[in-house]
C-alpha cells in the first residue's frame, strides 16, 4: 500500500526522478509500531490507509532513511511528531488520512503534548494544512539522489 501512496499521490505532485527518490525518504518507520504508535485504517475490508504519531525525535523517513534519532522528546517543550501517513490510492479523497491523523493527534495530546510536527509531502501538504498545521519550513531532501520537495509544518492540540 505504501508503495502504490508514494507513486500514484505523489504523480500529480513531482515529475518521475522525484518520485523515485521519494523511496529512499519515505517508509515506515517500524519504532512506531514497537512504541504501539502506528494505526491502520480498514474500509470495506481492506486497508484503506496508515499513520502514526512519535514521541522520540525522528521527523520522518523510513528504517532505511538517514538522519534516524530515537531520543525521546519532553511533552512540555517540544511538539510530538505525525509520522508515515498513507492512503491506499483506491480509498484517496474518502477521509481515510484525516481519520488517521485526528486518532493520531488525540493519542499525542493523552500523552502530554501541546504540540504537533510533521514533514509533508506535497501531495499530503492540502490535507494538513485543512486540517489546521501551517508551513514552517520548505525543504529539499536530496538523499535518494534527485531533490524531494518537503513542507515541515505544525499545529498546536
Amino acid at each position: 500500500m505504501m508503495a502504490r501512496a508514494i507513486a500514484q499521490l505523489q504523480s500529480t505532485f513531482l515529475t518521475p526522478s522525484e518520485v523515485e527518490a521519494s523511496k529512499a525518504v519515505m517508509g515506515l518507520d517500524s519504532q512506531l509500531i514497537l512504541d504501539n504508535c502506528y494505526y491502520l485504517a480498514e474500509l470495506d475490508g481492506q486497508l484503506a490507509g496508515s499513520g502514526g504519531w512519535s514521541r522520540r525525535a525522528t521527523l520522518y523517513g523510513g528504517d532505511h532513511s538517514a538522519g534516524r534519532d530515537a531520543r525521546m522528546l519532553d511533552p512540555a517543550t517540544e511538539p510530538a511528531r505525525i509520522r508515515a501517513m498513507y492512503t491506499d490510492p483506491a480509498f484517496a479523497r474518502r477521509g481515510v488520512g484525516r481519520a488517521v491523523l485526528t486518532c493520531c493527534e488525540a493519542a499525542a495530546r493523552r500523552a502530554g503534548f501541546q504540540t504537533v510536527e510533521l514533514m509533508a509531502t506535497l501531495s499530503g501538504e492540502p490535507l494538513y494544512r485543512t486540517s489546521g498545521f501551517v508551513a514552517v519550513e520548505r525543504i529539499f531532501d536530496s538523499n535518494g539522489g534527485a531533490p524531494v520537495p518537503l513542507v515541515r509544518m505544525s499545529k498546536a492540540l
